[in-house]
């Protein structure tokens, strides 16, 4: 008898290949994988023998994939990440296989977490889990069901959901007993400052130039590299922040922060999206992006009020 699954090539190095492939090191495939540098070059040479072809160039200081093992790599981690899910599926019971969401440290902080207790109030048989970061993660590879991510309305991927643009606002604790920022005022508070210059509106001089009090010197200014820790200092009274309104609209609700003046300037082309890694997610993952969605219009019409 004629069976198609004897004439595979072997599946066991597969896994070395795409490690090796990932991240161009056949000694960091091994340190991932418990492996010897040497097992995973024999998986790899063992692989090309039974392909016929090479899957890498091995330069003096590099390795790189050849165009047959770029076509591998794109094709084997599907078909290795979908026997990933179906195995935690089958191990795990797919009701009870949690939501993996992934956002940035901001967003995560500031809009995410503060609503998850209401999503769990209402979908208690739905676990979450929140991998928080600021790199960009692979969904399908990562094992990421759902992103949040803000980005340049030109570069969402194909699929994504916009759930709201982005406006700032000056914003300071109701403590500092500020109504707007002028020049009186900047002379006697300290600015937030927001330590990444690849987005100028949430920088202070980009503002201050707008509202022309750029030869104005503040008490001081106090340097965040991260937006969430800079919005906490906000709240506690440290000084102003340039406030993303959709991230602290229940800060400002709640009165923690309080917005200054009328000046609140949109930002053109920019905006916070929801991404599925599946076209057709499983019901929890599904489930979980309508409360994201709905969240998202709550909070788009709450900041058009502020």
């Amino acid at each position: 008898m004629d069976e198609p699954l004897l004439r595979l090539p072997p599946l066991d190095p597969l896994r070395g290949f795409v490690v090796a492939a990932r991240h161009l090191s056949f000694t960091r495939a091994a340190e991932d994988l418990c492996l010897t540098q040497s097992a995973i070059s024999r998986q790899v040479q063992t692989l090309e023998s039974a392909l016929g072809l090479r899957l890498f160039e091995r330069g003096t200081r590099q390795l790189s994939l050849t165009p047959a093992g770029a076509q591998l790599l794109r094709a084997a981690e599907g078909w290795l990440m979908d026997y990933a899910e179906l195995a935690e599926r089958l191990q795990h019971g797919q009701q009870r296989r949690p939501v993996t969401v992934t956002a940035s440290i901001g967003i995560a902080t500031l809009w995410l977490v503060p609503r998850l207790a209401q999503f769990q109030r209402l979908h208690p048989d739905i676990d979450v889990r929140l991998a928080a970061g600021n790199r960009l993660l692979d969904l399908r590879r990562d094992g990421i069901d759902v992103a949040i991510r803000y980005c340049a309305d030109k570069d969402a991927p194909p699929g994504a959901e916009r759930l709201f643009g982005e406006s700032v606002v000056p914003v300071a604790s109701p403590v500092l007993g500020l109504v707007q920022l002028d020049g009186d005022a900047l002379s006697r508070v300290a600015l937030l400052e927001f330590d990444d210059p690849r987005y100028p509106w949430l920088r202070w001089d980009d503002w201050l130039a707008a509202a022309g009090l750029e030869g104005m010197s503040p008490r001081a200014r106090l340097t965040y590299s991260h937006y969430d820790q800079l919005i906490h200092a906000a709240v506690a009274g440290q000084g102003v922040a340039i406030g993303r309104t959709q991230l602290v609209d229940r800060l400002i609700s709640a009165g923690q922060l309080v917005p200054l003046g009328n000046s609140r300037r949109d930002v053109a082309g920019r905006g916070f999206w929801l991404i599925n890694a599946l076209a057709e997610p499983p019901e929890n993952v599904r489930r979980f992006g309508e409360w994201v969605r709905s969240e998202g219009a709550l909070s788009l019409a709450e900041s058009a009020r502020e």
